[in-house]
């Protein structure tokens, strides 16, 4: 059966676009399982930022439950890549979401018997995001790199894009989920609730294959050898060089502003759980809208320049936000966020999986992986920090101001950049 529907996805005459990549049926079932997923999942960080507050009333402490969400992805991910390109990526992933859904179950747990009453309990919360965490590193390469692998080659730009718009509906429905949870029960049920939602993930895993095989064995090089391969091949590489240093001021600069979103929250405006919802969500709103259109796109020509434009917005957005005390502009701020920092990140992605040739993908996509998930944990600490010192405010304008230096540096290299991501693909790469 399994067989059928991939000869259905090659034959597949539909033009790209989002009717046509849900078409693809492997991806179509993905989509179903990952959706249900991704709104625990974002309930879940919700939840694991609220207890980090609760608990110590410090950004930094915040920052610092963030960094131990992401600091594995700097360490593992590069590695995690090398297998990606050696072993099943769907066998990754599912292992990956066996490790997250024991996560959630364990937080949740010690939550609802008391484990979590004082300040000094943060080091629980810290160790056991952690081991989410190495679990990510796994997800974060098998995913990128199985993805387009699940569609024909021409379905690539919208399916990149159709999964972060999917990624992008759980930031709305998953964080306002778990402030209600949170308000109405509790942090623990909020985590309880993430542990259900990866039944639903694992299963479609369990359904679903990858209509042609990039993996190769590794030969004599070993997993060193490999990564620094990888590595070498992006940054020589004359687009996806530039794409990574772009996605480096975007991640430290837009993402790391959410992951600090607690205390603006409940000290600058004065909302509580309700408030980080509600900003959260807002953001989520825009990333929704910008997925949606770029999914709609169907190609990648002139994704460049939008994605250096969207740098210049991210910049100029995060300053806008830290700038006003007024809560509707900060609605507005972060929702024009949401739209640049997604619309640039997942463009980029893009570019990235178009231009990358098939035996590299998991290690250059590990990469990306790195920058996505490892950069905004560099930067919510480095803001945390500032944060105690000079207040919250001129953390996060410090990256305001890197996403704009960097699109300046941008600017220069920008045909260059295009030209080599935004280039054709022969039939034999398709």
């Amino acid at each position: 059966m399994a067989k059928n529907r991939n000869n259905l996805n090659r034959v597949s005459t539909t033009k790209p676009g989002v009717i046509g990549v849900l078409s693809q049926w492997n991806y179509g079932v993905y989509t179903a399982g990952s959706t249900i997923s991704l709104f625990g999942l974002w309930a879940h960080r919700l939840a694991a930022a609220w207890l980090a507050w609760e608990l110590t009333q410090s950004s930094f402490w915040v920052g610092m439950v963030v960094f131990a969400d992401l600091i594995p992805t700097l360490f593992l991910t590069p590695f995690a890549g090398v297998l990606a390109d050696r072993y099943d990526r769907r066998h990754m992933s599912i292992a990956s979401q066996l490790m997250g859904m024991f996560q959630a179950c364990v937080l949740g747990y010690m939550y609802l018997t008391g484990d979590f009453t004082q300040e000094s309990d943060i080091w629980w919360l810290i160790g056991w995001t952690t081991f989410l965490g190495i679990a990510w590193a796994l997800n974060t390469a098998a995913r990128l790199s199985m993805v387009p692998n699940l569609v024909e080659h021409k379905f690539i730009p919208p399916a990149v894009a159709l999964n972060s718009a999917i990624f992008n509906l759980g930031r709305v429905v998953g964080p306002i989920s778990g402030a209600l949870i949170i308000d109405q029960w509790n942090v623990g049920v909020a985590f309880l609730f993430n542990a259900v939602t990866f039944i639903f993930f694992i299963a479609a895993l369990c359904f679903i294959r990858q209509v042609r095989s990039e993996e190769k064995p590794a030969g004599g090089a070993g997993v060193w050898a490999q990564s620094i391969e990888g590595f070498k091949y992006a940054a020589n590489h004359p687009g996806i060089g530039p794409a990574m240093i772009l996605l480096i001021a975007m991640a430290v600069g837009g993402k790391a502003l959410l992951e600090v979103l607690p205390e603006f929250a409940d000290e600058v405006f004065a909302r509580g759980a309700a408030g980080l919802g509600e900003l959260t969500a807002v953001s989520g709103v825009g990333g929704l809208i910008a997925a949606i259109w770029l999914a709609s796109r169907g190609d990648v020509i002139g994704l460049t320049r939008i994605t250096i434009i969207a740098l210049l917005v991210t910049g100029l957005s995060i300053l806008g936000f830290v700038a006003t005390n007024w809560y509707p502009l900060a609605l507005l701020s972060i929702f024009v966020l949401g739209v640049a920092g997604i619309y640039g990140g997942t463009a980029t992605q893009t570019l990235m999986q178009h231009a990358v040739e098939g035996a590299m993908r998991g290690r250059v996509m590990s990469l990306y992986g790195v920058i996505h998930r490892g950069a905004p944990a560099l930067g919510a600490l480095a803001m945390g920090a500032i944060a105690e010192i000079t207040g919250i405010r001129w953390g996060v304008s410090l990256g305001g101001i890197l996403c704009l230096v960097v699109w300046l540096w941008m600017l220069k290299r920008s045909k260059i950049a295009a030209a080599a991501l935004e280039r054709k693909r022969s039939i034999s790469n398709q």
